[in-house]
């Protein structure tokens, strides 16, 4: 064994031994636990949007339940007006602080997940204006599928809406400020440094 084998063998050893001895591991240093707490509190309050606000039969996870989840007609409509928009900016918001926070990303990282899930929610909402586009791809074998099997239904009852894509814009605008101010191991100073 060469001797540049050998330090690299010793170099690993120390690196785990220090693991052990101080308790971090890369792995707890690669994830943002605040960043996941936030959009799991995110995913969390849409749901108490359909629960509360929306018929279950307008709702595929409360319609398909055995238990009686919702509670529409129940309790008087907790979110009003604002309701009607807050899955989507809740949606996006939530899906890129998750995603964000798994991979712990620097600033372009976050960039990236911004753009692509505001990509996704902004084509999905206007596919529900032109809906013949995703008819015409979605494979018959969905059907045969949980949660697949409501595409098709999806694009058919949905219905598009210019306030949701800017509740689309919004929930991904005010997420990416939310990740920079979110970021672990920096100041506030620091990171702010970073962005200009």
């Amino acid at each position: 064994m060469s001797d540049a084998e050998m330090r690299s063998i010793f170099t690993m050893i120390a690196k785990n031994q220090n693991q052990k001895e101080t308790g971090h591991s890369t792995r707890s240093k690669s994830i943002n636990k605040v960043q996941i707490l936030i959009g799991i509190a995110g995913l969390f309050a849409g749901t108490l949007v359909y629960l509360i606000d929306r018929p279950p039969d307008q709702t595929y996870f409360v319609s398909w339940s055995k238990a009686s989840l919702s509670l529409f007609n129940t309790l008087p409509k907790v979110f009003g007006a604002v309701g009607n928009y807050l899955p989507d900016f809740l949606h996006v918001f939530s899906f890129i602080l998750i995603t964000a926070g798994l991979l712990a990303c620097q600033k372009a990282g976050c960039i990236i997940i911004c753009l692509s899930w505001f990509t996704v929610d902004f084509v999905f909402e206007l596919f529900q204006r032109f809906n013949t586009i995703p008819l015409k791809i979605i494979p018959g074998w969905f059907k045969e599928i949980p949660f697949l099997e409501n595409a098709e239904p999806y694009f058919n009852r949905g219905t598009f809406d210019i306030f949701d894509l800017i509740a689309i814009s919004m929930g991904s605008i005010i997420a990416f400020f939310v990740l920079l101010n979110t970021h672990k191991g920096e100041s506030w100073h620091d990171r702010k440094k970073k962005c200009i």
